[in-house]
Order: C-alpha cells, then sequence, then structure tokens
C-alpha cells in the first residue's frame, strides 16, 4: 500500500491521504494526532495513517473499496 499525506488542515485538525493498492486510489480525510500541548504530530499521524491503511487494503481485498 501506498500512501501520501497530504497538508494539516488546522480547522478540521484532519489530513487528506491518498491511498493505492493494486490499481485503486482511494482518497479520505484521517484524523490527525497532537501532542501534550495540542499541536499537530506528523510522526504520530503518520503511524495512525499506517493503521487506517491496514483497514483499507482489507477493505480493497475483499472488494468493499474499488
Amino acid at each position: 500500500m501506498k500512501t501520501t499525506i497530504g497538508k494539516y488542515n488546522d480547522k478540521t485538525r484532519q489530513v487528506p491521504v491518498k491511498f493505492v493498492e493494486g490499481g485503486v486510489t482511494h482518497n479520505r480525510d484521517v484524523n490527525a494526532c497532537h501532542d501534550d500541548s495540542g499541536k499537530y504530530d506528523a510522526k504520530a499521524t503518520a503511524s495512525r495513517v499506517e493503521e487506517v491503511a491496514r483497514g483499507v487494503a482489507h477493505k480493497i481485498a475483499i472488494g468493499v473499496i474499488s
């Protein structure tokens, strides 16, 4: 699964992500992670995107996302 994380949106507190697997492209927003002071945490968000990507890959594999 290839993922591309877009620019953080401080209003929605999300990042747009493009997921590509086996010729299928799926775009969705993912809730961003923040540190204890409330600032956007890019590293933690990337880990969160990896978690979401596993679910997206499974949904692509079973045909829910096509």
